[in-house]
């Protein structure tokens, strides 16, 4: 017998300033580290203006996670101690394990109509990987598979596997899923999760009505909770949707088609200890990250 999974929250992202003054907007990284395991952080810095985005991140170290960065427009100017650099541009994908220890810098470039649009994720490392070695992996729009059905709809598979397609990205930890999937106004869709892993949504253009319920749910805006009686709605661009556990989800679209990246990941379980751009499992491992950056010996892999 199949379980729908309920939604158990649903967030409106909120902006804030990163980097060296970058205006974005952030779905996950504001409240319990815990509640999204193993996922800590998804920013969201689409703009149409240039001052938003063109400080960009200038150098800064990393360790303890891995980092996704996932452009729908302009592209991405990076660099890392690793020695490795290029540019990311509309659809590719830059995946970046910090492991035990990474510099880089991320530099947000616009097309020619002065738009950005992109996603940054964070992904938690286990403890027994926290400290493996630095690795990156970037990959061209044209090497993310597509699964197009009859219905008109049209998913990316970054990570993961849907309809008997596997994403590119392969080696991960915790087995993540990223989907972008793009549903036409008038559809009844249907996707299988994995049971026991942690499933959010995060609408990136229309709106859909997500596992259609009977039961309220929270729903979070600008720091105040409310309990939404009104289930059943669209929900939105820009709103995120962490559902509870079950076997598949479903989304249904009326007037408007609707766009979304589905992410999932087996959560860890495990003691976060969480400052700045660095995550450990204690509070001595932080302190001790901290204390090689002060002293220089932060980087456990020199560049060859």
């Amino acid at each position: 017998m199949t379980e729908l999974r309920p939604i158990k929250k649903v967030i409106r992202s909120r902006a804030t300033i990163e980097g060296a003054g970058v205006h974005l907007h952030r779905a996950i990284g504001l409240g319990d580290p815990y509640e999204y395991d193993p996922f800590l952080l998804l920013d969201d810095f689409r703009s149409d203006n240039p001052e938003d985005y063109l400080k960009g991140f200038p150098w800064h170290p990393h360790r303890g996670i891995e980092t996704i960065t996932y452009v729908l427009k302009g592209t991405v100017e990076h660099g890392d101690s690793t020695g490795t650099s290029g540019v990311i541009g509309p659809g590719d994908i830059q995946w970046m394990t910090a492991g035990s220890g990474i510099f880089h810098q991320e530099m947000p470039k616009g097309d020619k109509e002065g738009s950005m649009y992109g996603f940054q994720l964070w992904a938690n490392l286990p403890s027994g990987h926290k400290m493996m070695d630095p690795r990156y992996r970037g990959l061209t729009s044209d090497q993310i598979p597509k699964v197009k059905r009859a219905d008109g709809v049209l998913i990316k598979v970054i990570a993961g596997e849907c309809d008997g397609i596997r994403g590119p990205i392969r080696d991960v930890v915790i087995s993540p899923e990223y989907l972008d999937i793009f549903i036409p106004a008038g559809i009844n869709f249907s996707l299988a999760t994995t049971k026991g892993h942690t499933v959010f949504a995060y609408v990136i253009g229309g709106s859909a009505v997500f596992c259609d319920q009977s039961n309220p749910y929270s729903y979070d805006i600008e720091g105040a909770n409310y309990f939404d009686m009104n289930c059943g709605k669209a929900i939105g661009n820009g709103n995120l949707i962490l559902f509870g556990d079950g076997d598949h989800i479903t989304v249904s679209t009326e007037g408007s088609s609707v766009r979304f990246l589905l992410i999932s990941g087996a959560p860890l379980h495990e003691s976060i200890a969480w400052y700045g751009p660095i995550v450990m499992n204690t509070r001595e491992e932080l302190e001790t990250a901290y204390k090689e950056l002060r002293k220089g010996t932060f980087i456990k892999n020199k560049k060859k």
